[in-house]
């Protein structure tokens, strides 16, 4: 099993109805990076990751404007082949409640795998904290 980071760059999305994100109307701009710890193979035949766009409402509950999905096992299996894999930005399909067509979100990830030992994680109350 490797463990490794997969790092998640949301740059903006395209023709999302009914927001006023960030008062960018459809159209907003994240420009963002996340990382998450992986373990590949893992329990799910097929990771993927599921991105779920909201709608940020003060005085009422948050809309969902849609979501995509992005399969992750080949960019995963290049990572343990080559100690690194990079899907670079681009875009996907944003499907609403209805599974109808809303928009596009340009997302980038990376994928660096990383040999993890005991050393690293100490086990505290059942969270374990280390240096990732």
């Amino acid at each position: 099993m490797t463990i490794g980071i997969l790092e998640v760059n949301l740059v903006d999305a395209h023709g999302l109805s009914r927001t006023d994100f960030l008062r960018q109307g459809s159209n907003p701009k994240w420009n963002e990076k996340f990382k998450f710890r992986v373990e590949y193979p893992g329990a799910d035949k097929q990771p993927k990751l599921v991105l779920k766009i909201m709608d940020h409402d003060t005085f009422s509950s948050d809309d969902y404007l849609g979501q995509t999905t992005i399969y992750l096992k080949e960019v995963l299996e290049q990572g343990v082949a080559n100690g690194s894999a990079e899907l670079h930005p681009q875009k996907y399909r944003l499907v609403g409640s209805t599974q109808n067509y809303c928009g596009d979100m340009q997302v980038g990830i990376t994928f660096t795998p990383r040999v993890e030992t005991q050393t690293y994680a100490q086990e505290f109350g059942g969270w374990k904290e280390s240096q990732w």
